[in-house]
């Protein structure tokens, strides 16, 4: 409850910090220095809910938001994420307009979405998250005043988000007409009757299913992404592309294991079908790509196809995975988002002889690519061993999908290692113009390489609380 409080204030606190200051440097110290105490906030209710034995904190006294251990680590790894972010994106956030302090209002709004997401057992509080995780999305999508593109992606994202909101509701309608009742972990959340499945709720299981997988861009519910990426500023998309992602699956994957997971016989091959046309439309596609930040957008799209396992499994091993996971798909895509901002030419030509130029930025960039592709000894290595382990524990049957997550994973790699190729092989064709780097960044940049090896050699680090 504290972070939630917390994140909420910290975000008021930054919209009308910009009434007496519009200085854009402190914006940006005020967001660095609220995003760490959050940081705190989030480790201190840790540590309150184990010291204590606290199996879940219901602050309400009504059952409808349940504060536990497990949620408040995710918190913990989102708040961290979040600053890992805002310390790395600050510079280019500060170029977008004149409005910084209220972008990172935005972020925090987004952060507060997360945390009423990770503690729902009402389907009410899970849809106020979601909204309060979009809603910010559409503005800062469409951030960019001087460029067409962006008025563009936030349309696009606003018409299709409203389209799957209503769909959302749609099947949360379906399930309280089928069971009475708004709450997932009462004895009156019964999708059986007399040894039956009942179909509405069925029905209404689908439905949230698939609005949420658009708010996670899986397929067929993705074509949104790509565009959207691409037109928002640069640290939005990253942004988008990865905290409020997962602060989705985290919602997500609670709703499955606490609500749907006694008949996930009817709901199992949904979800594979789902997550097969996930990995084949976002690694196919993003091997015909010439931008790398749109490689980047369809690449994150085959990564929510891996995410997906989680879901699938919906058992603890699942909720283990996605939390190593969210270390390597976060810290890699951010901070791949963040070199990116570097560059003035986003195509892949661009990075030819980057290397020579900028060897330190390079070497980042490959440990990266190397995790978001499997690569051993990085963190993304064991993301996907965890998540497959954990789907194959719960549905020993699917092997077929297994095979099918190692072939595409293998055609990651070929993308990703082209970007490489590209960086270290090539020599440079254009007068590419790179962004130098201050003392700060190559520390940020750093220890963001360095969290991807070590949770690559040790993955039960992040299980020691």
């Amino acid at each position: 409850m504290k972070p939630l409080i917390a994140t909420i204030v910290f975000a008021i606190i930054m919209m009308l910090s910009s009434l007496f200051n519009r200085k854009k440097e402190q914006a940006s110290l005020l967001a660095k220095t609220l995003s760490l105490l959050l940081v705190g906030v989030s480790v201190w209710e840790l540590i309150y809910l184990q010291s204590n034995n606290i199996i879940a904190d219901d602050p309400f006294g009504n059952a409808q938001y349940l504060f536990q251990p497990e949620t408040a680590w995710l918190n913990v790894l989102i708040a961290a994420l979040a600053y890992y972010f805002i310390l790395i994106s600050s510079t280019k956030i500060e170029r977008i307009g004149k409005f910084v302090a209220e972008y990172y209002a935005l972020i925090f709004f987004v952060i507060a979405g997360i945390n009423l997401v990770s503690g729902f057992n009402n389907f009410l509080i899970l849809f106020l998250g979601i909204e309060l995780i979009s809603i910010p999305q559409y503005i800062m999508a469409g951030s960019d005043k001087n460029n067409l593109k962006s008025s563009e992606a936030s349309l696009k994202y606003f018409l299709m988000g409203a389209f799957s909101t209503g769909i959302m509701l749609m099947g949360i309608a379906l399930i309280y007409g089928s069971t009475g009742t708004f709450y997932i972990n009462v004895p009156e959340f019964n999708l059986f009757s007399a040894d039956q499945v009942n179909m509405m709720g069925l029905v209404g299981m689908f439905m949230i299913t698939i609005a949420l997988g658009f708010k996670v861009s899986a397929a067929p519910m993705h074509f949104w992404a790509p565009d959207v990426y691409d037109g928002a500023p640069t640290p939005f998309a990253s942004f988008m592309a990865t905290i409020s992602k997962l602060g989705v699956f985290i919602g997500f994957i609670r709703l499955f294991i606490n609500a749907f997971t006694p008949i996930s016989e009817y709901w199992a091959m949904f979800v594979a079908v789902i997550i097969v046309l996930t990995l084949v439309i976002g690694n196919i596609t993003a091997v015909y790509q010439q931008s790398v930040k749109r490689m980047l957008a369809y690449s994150s799209i085959a990564h929510a196809g891996f995410m997906m396992f989680a879901i699938l499994a919906s058992n603890e091993s699942g909720q283990k995975a996605i939390i190593i996971y969210t270390v390597a798909y976060c810290i890699a895509t951010a901070s791949l988002f963040g070199i990116l901002m570097k560059l003035k030419d986003y195509t892949f030509d661009g990075f030819n002889g980057f290397a020579k130029q900028m060897p330190f930025l390079a070497l980042v960039a490959t440990i990266c690519l190397g995790s978001l592709a499997g690569i051993p000894l990085t963190a993304g290595f064991f993301a996907k061993f965890y998540v497959l382990r954990a789907a194959l524990e719960a549905h020993p049957e699917m092997v077929w999908l297994i095979i099918v997550a190692l072939i595409f994973a293998a055609v990651s790699a070929y993308y990703y290692f082209k970007l490489i190729i590209a960086m270290y092989f090539k020599k440079s064709t254009s007068d590419q113009t790179i962004e130098g780097l201050t003392a700060w960044e190559q520390i940020y940049y750093s220890i963001g390489a360095a969290a991807l090896i070590i949770v690559g050699v040790a993955p039960d680090i992040l299980f020691v609380l």
